[in-house]
């Protein structure tokens, strides 16, 4: 009997000290245990330019990439030690909440529905629908097609919102809807559209990507904003995530941001005003 009672007291020992080490890294929270592994874990998308897709050699780049690399190295001084996971977009909150990632950057719309799942960071773009015109095209800009009327054609991706979306900005024009993108942009090209309606970021995109062939008829609308995702009740990661992704914007990683935002959209995001902060 002493000797079992001995086993016994053995092994509620080593439960004791297993339950105290979890509750301690629980205690601890996310930003100790991500700088303990020595890694960051990022959800993300690989099929989605510019945000997280697959260049022509595997690699995943983009945006939301580059983003995640930015948080790396402030978390390691080192933008290589981060870990992707790719997702589907149905997939960016239950990944976050059981804890499959440390976090998720994936060109998610920030909403207060979602924001009582998971707590999301301040924002690092603000997406909306742009139109996107053949250049020398019939038509110079907005004012020209929305002067036109009935008389101009709107290629759109198909979804219950498109129609009522595209006459926020053209109410009198005609909708063509496609099930893809690719024919979208066909039906600019061949003239059976005059515009295609498209994320202000895929519009970008596709411009730096052609661009003596297209340009931007220079009306945005139906703005939302994107920003990364945590998990809830751990305010020091969400703050560390925050203060990144703050410094990236206005801060000391500028450049990086900067750097980034030039090469997927073409353009280069207005410098942060030396003085008092905004």
């Amino acid at each position: 009997m002493p000797a079992i009672s001995k086993v016994l007291s053995t092994g509620a020992a080593v439960v004791a000290l297993s339950l105290a080490f979890i509750a301690t890294a629980e205690a601890d929270g996310k930003l100790q245990e991500v700088l303990a592994r020595g890694k960051l874990i990022v959800g993300t998308g690989s099929t989605n330019p510019p945000w997280g897709f697959q260049d022509k050699g595997g690699k995943l780049v983009g945006f939301d990439i580059d983003l995640a690399h930015i948080i790396a190295k402030g978390l390691f001084n080192d933008p290589a030690k981060v870990e992707f996971v790719t997702q589907s977009s149905d997939a960016r909150i239950p990944n976050i909440t059981t804890g499959q990632v440390d976090m998720t950057c994936q060109a998610m719309t920030v909403t207060a529905p979602r924001a009582q799942q998971v707590a999301f960071t301040i924002p690092y773009y603000r997406e909306g629908v742009a139109l996107l015109l053949k250049k020398g095209g019939k038509y110079a800009d907005h004012a020209a097609l929305k002067a036109a009327g009935a008389g101009v054609t709107v290629s759109v991706l198909q979804n219950v919102y498109a129609e009522d979306m595209v006459h926020q900005a053209l109410p009198d024009a005609k909708v063509d809807q496609f099930d893809n993108v690719g024919l979208m942009y066909q039906a600019l090209n061949s003239g059976r559209a005059d515009a295609a309606a498209t994320d202000a970021s895929s519009l970008r995109w596709f411009m730096k990507q052609n661009p003596d062939r297209y340009v931007d008829a220079g009306y945005g609308w139906n703005p939302q904003n994107y920003a990364c995702a945590v998990k809830q009740g751990d305010a020091d990661w969400l703050n560390f995530v925050n203060t990144a992704i703050e410094q990236a914007l206005t801060g000391v990683d500028y450049g990086d941001y900067k750097t980034a935002y030039e090469t997927w959209f073409g353009v280069t995001p207005p410098a942060p005003a030396i003085g008092f902060p905004r």
